[in-house]
């Protein structure tokens, strides 16, 4: 199977090749119940366009698969011309950071690492046809970011000066492996990557580039990553390299953002809701070892999530979105008691950004997760029939498909509109998802 072409630079060309292959990607390949909602792509930081991470996921035999960029939603157009292309359920959506000026919790580290007050959230179950209007919001704030970013290349090289390292150029070296010109963001990981495949180009692979990394840049390099970076043939070589300095050397060079980048929360998530999207609080956790293997144990908000999960839903928020591979079952499942307490939608995803990463998420077949499952079919048929018709969206207040249940004391449950919508979901045709409201009666 050829799958040169689907990380091409041009999309027209990597449609054109996924089109080709059409279904032939799931030959040979042991279908699972799982799914990802959470996949990152060369829009914002990944190894992957849209078309190759929609065949990686096929590979992987997951029967759905979301685009989840940061701050960007202009890879969405391919992932869902793709995912027809190989008979797969597609959903899209997009991840931003606000503040929370004006909540219960302004002022609190919540799931940043790098930046209290600033909380990642998720548009999820994007319309498609509301991705341009999505466009037209975040554009200001992709603006601000780059400007930021540029600041951060300023220190970073301030900062490489000083440890004897090669400087990067914004443009030539970051901006060009970025989608930014196609209307992708750039990350610090573009910035790290840069400066990886920098010190290869001037080192080369193994001890050489071990020593200048150890020596001359003062990092200390476990042994395990010694090993990988030992081995001429690591096929995540860059990769590797990128985990040591973002560990290392972020927190040198790190700008804090301003509020034209992380806007206000109240802001976004009417925003997520006006177009019919659902705006999903990002669930960190008390975390150990995170899934790439670049995040430090550190706390977050698990000492007052009774306090945090009602708040969201006076926010305006829908569902909380998760990674179960990276928290505790007992972390789990107390934020599932809490989000079935008060009303809120369970989104997962494995956060995929790394060459290294798995896309299956096999926790998901375990009893205490198959409901997660279904909320990924509900979440497919909300985007497809609200795309359709707007009150369609599963939180609708007027959805006539939740009629039936609507004069139930409190109105529809998330559990109902779930069991309707995943019903819905399992019974597209994936090859021609717009044909999804002919599934609704009248």
């Amino acid at each position: 199977m050829n799958l040169a072409n689907l990380n091409d630079p041009c999309a027209n060309t990597r449609l054109a090749a996924i089109r080709e292959l059409g279904e032939s990607v799931k030959a040979g390949v042991k279908q699972t119940h799982e799914v990802n909602n959470h996949v990152h792509t060369i829009y914002s930081f990944s190894p992957y366009s849209p078309c190759m991470a929609v065949v990686k996921a096929a590979q992987a035999g997951l029967q759905t698969v979301g685009i989840m960029d940061h701050d960007s939603v202009s890879g969405c157009e391919e992932m869902l011309e793709a995912c027809k292309a190989v008979n797969m359920a597609s959903t899209a959506g997009c991840e931003i950071r606000v503040n929370m000026d004006g909540t219960r919790v302004e002022g609190r580290k919540t799931n940043n690492p790098d930046e209290p007050n600033v909380s990642y959230i998720a548009f999820h179950g994007i319309p498609r046809t509301q991705l341009q209007a999505v466009k037209t919001f975040l554009r200001p704030i992709q603006a601000a970011r780059i400007a930021r970013d540029r600041k951060e290349v300023q220190r970073l090289n301030d900062s490489l000066a000083r440890l004897g390292a090669p400087p990067l150029d914004f443009d030539t070296d970051v901006l060009a492996i970025s989608e930014a010109a196609n209307g992708g963001s750039i990350t610090e990981r573009h910035m790290l990557y840069a400066l990886s495949l920098k010190l290869i180009a001037a080192y080369g692979k193994g001890q050489r580039l071990i020593d200048f990394v150890e020596q001359q840049m003062t990092i200390a390099l476990p042994e395990k990553i010694k090993a990988l970076l030992l081995d001429m043939n690591n096929p995540h070589y860059a990769y590797d390299l990128l985990g040591v300095f973002k560990s290392a050397l972020v927190p040198d060079f790190f700008i804090l953002s301003g509020k034209e980048e992380c806007i206000n929360v109240w802001d976004a998530v009417s925003f997520a809701n006006d177009i019919g999207a659902i705006p999903a609080y990002a669930y960190l956790g008390d975390v150990g070892e995170s899934p790439t293997g670049d995040k430090k144990a550190e706390k977050f908000e698990d000492d007052y999530l009774d306090e945090l999960v009602p708040e969201l839903t006076r926010i305006g928020f829908k569902a909380i979105t998760y990674m179960p591979p990276r928290n505790t079952k007992p972390q789990l499942l107390r934020l599932q008691n809490l989000c079935q307490a008060h009303g809120l939608m369970e989104i997962s995803g494995v956060d995929i950004n790394s060459s290294r990463q798995a896309f299956n998420c096999p926790i998901l077949l375990e009893p205490e997760f198959r409901h997660l499952v279904d909320a990924a079919w509900a979440l497919i048929a909300h985007e497809k029939l609200a795309a359709a018709v707007p009150r369609l969206g599963i939180f609708h207040p007027d959805n006539p498909l939740l009629a039936p249940v609507r004069g139930t004391s409190g109105g529809p449950s998330v559990f109902q509109r779930i069991a309707i919508y995943s019903t819905l979901g399992k019974r597209m045709d994936h090859t021609q998802p717009e044909k999804a409201i002919e599934l609704v009666d009248g």
